[in-house]
This record gives structure tokens, sequence and C-alpha cells, in this order.
């Protein structure tokens, strides 16, 4: 319940909620919190913020305030990997990454929760790589005061799985690298592949630990991938031969490495010809060769989701359609970009 005073009668009152003030271009938040004993001295500035009266706040034990609110949601909205304070700001709460890692949003628990009257939450896209601290979500309840009963139906949809947003640290992966084609192992052309390979697992805290070459010969790349997880390596990319020609024959390799579960072709354009194949856990990304010609590809949307330990399928590449059309920018951009966004 609401009651409405004049500001000159208000001093000695405290404040019901937050009281926003607005500079175009220099700044936005509150002037005055929530809690805040109205003095004499605040009138003039509160006037220049356009109040002329204030209400005095009355909570039914049927509702509840918009901070506390705000505050429930948050603790229900949070997963894993995510911190956040009970410090409202004009009835919002942001939640904070704990830690680098790359982002879960979990899409249909969100759309569930903002089907709710009078709350809100708002995420980053799922699958963006974030640094401590950096804000994943927001939350607020909409009305100064509403009932408690919706706030605690929209926080059990929220806690279901486990909470909405969640943050998964990437392993530092121990990586080889396999770069296949009689071309580059005769010396016939230059590799240009493996400082590219090299530079994309380090930049996730990873180590490219070996390197080594294969011509086109089944036996050659399967003994290759072999020594590689012989030397303890935890994670394998492999250039070239993903293609249909004849003399392609990388994908024969990797399953007579042993491959129990092969995925090949990605709904991403550039890397069409992306191919996902398990080892035991061990995961085996073929990288087709648009990756020399392109700086971003569909391995640069799966390489993360792997390093955070997600196992990538046939679903997984097939939901990269939405948003999986590159637009080939010049400069590119990503990860500023729409490029995988809707996966």
């Amino acid at each position: 319940m609401m009651k409405k005073i004049r500001l000159q009668d208000a001093v000695g009152t405290r404040l019901a909620h937050d009281i926003t003030e607005i500079r175009p271009g220099e700044f936005k938040g509150p002037a005055f919190r929530k809690g805040h004993t109205v003095c004499a001295e605040d009138l003039c500035r509160l006037q220049k913020l356009g109040k002329n009266h204030l209400y005095v706040l009355e909570v039914g034990e049927d509702e509840i305030h918009e901070n506390e609110a705000a505050a429930m949601l948050a603790a229900a909205l949070a997963g894993p990997g995510t911190q956040w304070e009970n410090d409202p700001r004009e009835g919002k709460i942001a939640i904070r990454a704990a830690g680098d890692g790359l982002l879960y949003v979990n899409a249909a628990a969100l759309a569930a929760f903002n089907l709710v009257e009078e709350v809100m939450c708002a995420t980053l896209h799922t699958h963006s790589l974030v640094a401590a601290g950096k804000i994943v979500a927001a939350t607020r309840a909409i009305p100064l005061v509403m009932k408690r009963a919706a706030i605690e139906r929209a926080a059990a949809i929220a806690r279901q799985e486990g909470g909405v947003v969640q943050v998964r640290p990437l392993r530092r992966a121990k990586a080889g690298v396999v770069i296949t084609g009689s071309e580059v192992y005769h010396g016939l052309i230059q590799d240009r592949f493996a400082p590219i390979l090299t530079e994309k697992i380090r930049a996730l805290g990873g180590e490219a630990a070996f390197v080594r070459f294969a011509p086109d010969d089944t036996g050659l790349i399967r003994r290759a991938i072999t020594d590689l997880l012989a030397e303890g390596c935890d994670l394998l990319l492999l250039s070239g031969g993903m293609s249909v020609d004849p003399d392609d024959v990388t994908r024969l390799a990797i399953r007579e490495a042993g491959a129990h579960e092969i995925h090949y072709g990605a709904a991403a354009l550039p890397g069409a010809m992306f191919l996902v194949a398990w080892i035991g856990d061990t995961p085996l990304l073929g990288v087709p060769a648009c990756g020399l010609y392109h700086r971003t590809t569909v391995l640069d949307l799966i390489l993360p989701r792997i390093l955070a330990g997600e196992r990538i399928g046939k679903k997984e590449l097939a939901f990269l359609g939405h948003g999986g059309l590159c637009q080939d920018c010049k400069p590119c951009v990503f990860p500023h970009c729409a490029f995988g966004k809707g996966a």
C-alpha cells in the first residue's frame, strides 16, 4: 500500500525505493537509495529530479518489495560458476562470472521464467567466452511491489535445472596436431595450418604439445593419431583430407585408429566439412581446408565447447545452423558479430 505525501512534508521519512537521476550521456543511477531518510537539504535536489511528492510504502504479508524480490530471483537464476551481490540498484541485480570460462544459458528455462508476469532476466548469448567479473545476466522485479506468489513461481522455474546461467571453466588441453597431405609431407608446399591451429589452442589456454605430419596414407595417419594418444594428448586436431576426393583418407584413418563415434558435417559456413570424433573420452576435431583462408570457422564455435567439457555430437552440429552463416566481414570482428550466436 502506498501513501502519497507532499515533498515539504517528507522530511524524516524513509524512501520506499531508489530515486533515479539521469544526466544524458553522463550518468544514470540512483540519486537516493531505498531506505534513505529525507532531510531538509535533500528537498531542492528532489525537486530538480521532478519529485513534488514522495510515497510511504506499506508492504502486505502477501507482497514483496522489488529489492527483496530481485535477490530471490538472482539466487534462483545463478548457476555454477556465477556469483552475485545482494545489493540491488533500482531493483536490479547483476549476475557475474565467478571465473574465466564459457557461458551456458538454459534458453528454454529463461523463456519460461520471463513468461511470469512482472519479472525479467536478460543474458549474454550462450556459448560466449567470458572473463571473471563479467556481467552475464541481470534480473529485476518490474513493479515496486508485487505479489510474493509470482516471485516464488518464477524462482521455482529458474531453480528447476540448477539455475538458468552457468559458467564452465575451460580445461588446459594438451593437444596434438596432425597435418595431413602428401604435398606438405613431401615439402612441395609450405605448411600454414600448424601455426593457425597452434595459436587457436594457445588462445584458449591450452598447449599444442606435439605436431605431426602425415601423407595421404591411411596407415601413416592412423599411426600419427595413436602415437599422439600414447604421448598423453587429450585433444587431437587434424587438418586436411576432409573433402570427398578419393585421396582424402583422413576420415578412414580416424575410424581405423579406434574412433567409435564420428560425426561428419556441420551446419555452418565456413566449415561444413568439419568432423568431430571420439576415441574413448578424447575428442578429435577434423578441420577442413577453409581454415586456411578464413580467420573464423566452425572450429572457433566448437573448440571452446569441447574444452568446457561438452560432448559434441550430431545434434550440436545441427543446431549451429541458426546463426551459423558467417558474413565474411572485412576485417573480421568475431566474436563481436552474429556468427554462431543462434546455437
